[in-house]
């Protein structure tokens, strides 16, 4: 690929709970080509929803990432120009975000965008979509299940008609509810009873006929492993459907695993997920009851293929 060749070239980095993903893309009015995506695993979230600041250790693996990221893109992409940054709920929640978001600064020049939670849904929806090609139905639910929150869209075609951002991510429920490895029945059962109540305090109205889609991490790594491969393959995950009884099945296998296990069984697409898998699943189970939705469409787009859209015109 000739790099210097591509134009309008634009860059999005999404600061979650668990990962810093960076996406590179050109753009051609509202729409664009993936270029390249990259990956880090810093568990920004880790212990914010019990003491509501982010660690020194997290801060720094996730300045670690953004300077890794920002000089791949000054020796790889040096015609790139814009780079978005945005920051979600673990940030949102933090006491320290103000000097977090100071310390990135110094340390690598980027200015972070704090997302709100109707913010990161509407930025998810629109990734999400950007990557189907149509695929979606007239009326569909968008679920992103992140480390610390969950979003949660009901779209009428390419319009946002009602959304929220639920204060329950794979990290977050992880931590409050499967406190041991593997967890006890009692705990995945407290675990599912949270779910519910959270769901059931925010009610959407005339979902019936609404199909379902599912971004990040939890969605696109259940349907590898549906799949049977360790190898994580966007083309094929993008668009791939999966049904309730296929997800309860791989929770039932799963609740009786210890993280280590689970790791092992595909190393390379959770690693860095193994542990918080499971409350993840729970949570898009836990989705797909509320909703009655029997299947599920997952996309690989995102947050940071949404920024692209609502940043860059």
């Amino acid at each position: 690929m000739d790099r210097n060749g591509i134009q309008n070239m634009r860059a999005a980095i999404d600061i979650g709970t668990n990962t810093v993903l960076l996406l590179i893309a050109e753009t051609r009015k509202n729409k664009f080509r993936v270029v390249e995506e990259k990956q880090h695993i810093p568990r920004l979230g880790k212990g914010v929803d019990k003491d509501k600041k982010i660690s020194d250790e997290a801060a720094d693996r996730v300045i670690h990432a953004l300077k890794d990221y920002h000089d791949y893109l000054d020796s790889e992409f040096p015609q790139l120009k814009n780079i978005v940054v945005t920051a979600t709920s673990a940030v949102r929640d933090a006491t320290n975000k103000k000097s977090f978001l100071e310390a990135i600064k110094k340390e690598t020049g980027l200015d972070v965008r704090i997302l709100s939670g109707p913010e990161e849904a509407e930025w998810t929806a629109a990734g999400a979509l950007s990557t189907l090609n149509g695929k979606a139905s007239v009326r569909s639910l968008i679920i992103d299940i992140g480390g610390g929150s969950t979003e949660v869209v009901r779209m009428r075609k390419d319009a946002v008609i009602d959304s929220h951002s639920f204060d329950m991510g794979s990290v977050r429920f992880t931590e409050r509810f499967l406190k041991s490895d593997p967890p006890t029945p009692d705990q995945i059962s407290k675990c599912r009873e949270a779910i519910r109540k959270y769901f059931l305090k925010r009610p959407f109205e005339d979902t019936s006929g609404h199909s379902g889609i599912g971004v990040a991490g939890t969605c696109t790594s259940l349907a590898a492993i549906l799949n049977e491969t360790d190898k994580y393959d966007p083309v094929a995950v993008n668009g791939a459907k999966f049904t309730l009884r296929q997800l309860q099945g791989v929770i039932h296998r799963f609740a009786k695993l210890t993280s280590g296990e689970i790791e092992s069984l595909f190393p390379t697409i959770l690693k860095g997920r193994a542990d918080i898998i499971l409350a993840g699943l729970l949570i898009l189970e836990g989705f797909m009851i509320h909703f009655k939705l029997k299947d599920l469409l997952v996309s690989t787009g995102g947050i940071r293929h949404g920024a692209i859209l609502k940043t860059f015109h």
